[in-house]
């Protein structure tokens, strides 16, 4: 037992989601085509980053995860 592995192995909770205040966004770059999963606050515009979307497993998984079905795409 090395002297981090208990750090490693503790999966980090998922950040709260407030479906009043926010919606579920995909933040996707013009220029590089990354895409980036999060949160967008509706009053304010601004976006919280969750997780990167690498395929569209990674965007099941986010969708699963905080039970969100629609995810609004913006540039």
């Amino acid at each position: 037992m090395g002297l981090f592995s208990s750090l490693t192995n503790k999966k980090k909770a998922a950040p709260a989601f407030d479906a009043q205040t926010e919606e579920a966004a995909l933040r996707c770059s013009i220029c590089t085509g990354e895409q980036t999963a999060g949160f967008r606050n509706k009053n304010t515009g601004h976006f919280r980053e969750v997780m990167l979307i690498r395929s569209p497993a990674d965007l099941d998984s986010f969708k699963r995860e905080y039970g969100v079905e629609d995810v609004k795409k913006i540039f």
